[in-house]
């Protein structure tokens, strides 16, 4: 795995029940920009999204917006859209995420709602031990227990015997912003750690 440029985070594009929300948006936001850590995210200005967007630029960081153009009028406003220099408009849903996937070295999940988990459970189920597309890490930002669910629905899986090497999915999970770079760091390290040994076994056959 290379060094980790480009976050993707996914996220409601509503504010949910409870600030904190908003807030873990907010502080991942400036995580990400006093980091160097470019933001990939769906290009929503309301929101956990738009939370995290202000979070990144209000501290100097640089945003990677991408969005449908249908989506346009529902998650941002036309004039709203035009701060992002970097923006890109995709025909469908399905471009959108694929160029996410493309620009991102790690994933990030906030609180959200069905698309938030579709995108997510995606990411997981392209990475081992399921399909095998890559090997990024995945944090699960678990405010307020916000993922607890989803984690005993993996474990309900698991037991059922339907994740094949299940030891190998691990997505991450962080309760606070703030732990968030931190964790995704480490689990590069730990990869690019674990790809030299693999190697150097190999050279000595």
């Amino acid at each position: 795995m290379s060094k980790i440029k480009a976050v993707c985070v996914y996220c409601g594009s509503s504010p949910g029940h409870d600030v904190a929300y908003v807030e873990a948006g907010e502080r991942l936001g400036r995580a990400l920009a006093t980091s160097g850590l470019t933001l990939i995210y769906g290009g929503g200005t309301h929101g956990v999204m738009g939370a995290v967007a202000r979070g990144t630029r209000n501290n100097g960081g640089k945003v990677g917006a991408i969005i449908p153009r249908f989506l346009t009028n529902w998650e941002t406003t036309t004039d709203a859209i035009k701060m992002f220099e970097d923006l890109t408009i995709t025909d469908t849903m399905h471009e959108r995420k694929l160029r996410m996937f493309e620009r991102s070295d790690a994933f990030v999940a906030l609180p959200g709602g069905i698309g938030t988990v579709e995108e997510i459970v995606e990411i997981m189920t392209w990475a081992p031990p399921q399909l095998g597309q890559h090997r990024k890490p995945i944090v699960l930002l678990n405010i307020k227990g916000f993922w607890a669910p989803m984690m005993a629905m993996l474990d309900h899986i698991r037991s059922a015997g339907f994740l094949h090497r299940d030891h190998l999915l691990q997505p991450i999970i962080v309760d606070r912003a703030d732990d968030v770079i931190p964790a995704i760091v480490a689990a590069a390290a730990n990869d690019r750690a674990s790809e030299h040994g693999v190697s150097s076994i190999i050279d000595k056959m």
